[in-house]
């Protein structure tokens, strides 16, 4: 397991020290209390923001004001990047901002937090302060928000979906209060962004368990159809067991459809990239099925290329080990022929030569990729070509 307390880390509390307190938040500290793997390192402190980026420049320490108006710095050590935020209480807020205050109330900022075990914090000794229980729900794999859980999601409706996404990640029982209160609101969904609610869905869908029982959830208290209507085949997402792939999970509980696909996409404004590679996942399972001996599916794989097709492999519900062989050893061959060639041998340039082209193309892909240049050559129309 990665360290939590890294000479890095203890060198940034330790610049800070003489101006106030620093400590380890959120989930760093969650994921040490659970035995899981650490990702990113926040920490807070009751430092002023400007105070830090006085102090952590004369330590060696690059300072970069990623969100001073919050009280956020980002502290880089080592080219590894450390969000440090001053602690903070709410004044007010509207379901997607709070008005905030600086404080050195350390159980004032954890309050501010979602569920107990993101209001964790560890100072440079590794004692953590745990203010709501937060240890034990960690351990149990309890998601529960702090306080009142109508409250939490008043302030930042997001928690909705940040509930499902950690009950999917690690929880082992759902939280009757927080799901009630996830129902209730759950018709808020609509005020928060659409790529705020894309983000939490994937992410929520990458879950390293199956999300499928989580969603199944979200669909039986009526919270699913608030992020995509159609996205309701819980058998399909079971089927796929453990992939990490929020997009192809979303793909499976989606029918098998490229125009549902494109809305879908459009409604949560995924990338061009990543709607481009959900309006494939609707497309190939049905192209693949039946199609997975070499000859037909080099085809498709030159079409839609090799990275795609390995993805929609669990989607077509077939036995896919021989298809991924052919995957693997794929180099995608180059067209022997330009437009050019054509246009030289006589076929005046305009529609025509992108249609002979497009025709080649596709008598030389039926053809497995075999026929050469001359070959090529040879079968464009005799329009007084001169060889």
């Amino acid at each position: 397991m990665k360290q939590i307390l890294t000479p890095a880390v203890l060198k940034i509390i330790h610049s800070l020290r003489e101006k106030g307190e620093t400590r380890i938040v959120g989930g760093a500290v969650r994921d040490a209390a659970m035995q899981r793997d650490i990702g990113d390192i926040d920490m807070a402190t009751t430092v002023l923001p400007q105070q830090m980026m006085e102090i952590l420049p004369q330590r060696g320490i690059k300072c970069v004001p990623t969100g001073l108006a919050h009280g956020t710095i980002t502290a880089v050590v080592d080219h590894v990047g450390y969000e440090i935020t001053t602690l903070r209480r709410d004044i007010a807020t509207d379901g997607r901002h709070a008005t905030v205050a600086f404080t050195d109330d350390w159980q004032a900022d954890a309050a501010r937090r979602d569920f107990t075990f993101n209001a964790l914090s560890m100072d440079d000794t590794g004692k953590i302060y745990d203010y709501f229980n937060g240890t034990a729900d960690a351990q149990a794999g309890r998601v529960r928000f702090i306080g009142d859980a109508n409250a939490r999601i008043t302030e930042d409706v997001l928690r909705i979906l940040r509930f499902f996404r950690f009950n999917a990640w690690f929880g082992k029982d759902v939280d009757v209060d927080g799901l009630v209160a996830c129902r209730t609101n759950a018709n808020l969904i609509p005020t928060l962004s659409a790529e705020r609610v894309a983000k939490e869905t994937l992410k929520l869908l990458a879950a390293p368990t199956n999300p499928a029982p989580v969603w199944e959830t979200m669909l039986q208290n009526n919270i699913a159809q608030y992020i995509s209507p159609h996205a309701t085949n819980i058998q399909r997402l079971a089927a796929l067991a453990q992939t990490g792939d929020g997009l192809l999970s979303l793909a499976a509980l989606l029918p098998e459809d490229e125009t549902i696909a494109a809305s879908t996409a459009s409604r949560l404004k995924l990338s061009n990239k990543d709607t481009e590679a959900l309006t494939s996942l609707a497309k190939l399972p049905a192209l693949l099925r039946g199609n997975l001996a070499p000859i037909k599916l080099r085809p498709l794989l030159y079409r839609f290329g090799a990275d795609i097709c390995r993805r929609a492999l669990p989607l077509t519900g077939e036995n896919t080990g021989s298809a991924i062989q052919t995957i693997t050893a794929w180099e995608n061959p180059t067209l022997p022929l330009r437009g050019e060639d054509i246009i030289r041998l006589g076929t005046p340039a305009g529609k025509q030569v992108g249609d002979t082209l497009k025709a080649i193309e596709n008598w030389w892909i039926a053809n497995d990729f075999r026929p050469t240049r001359a070959d090529c050559l040879a079968q464009i129309p005799d329009t007084g070509k001169n060889h």
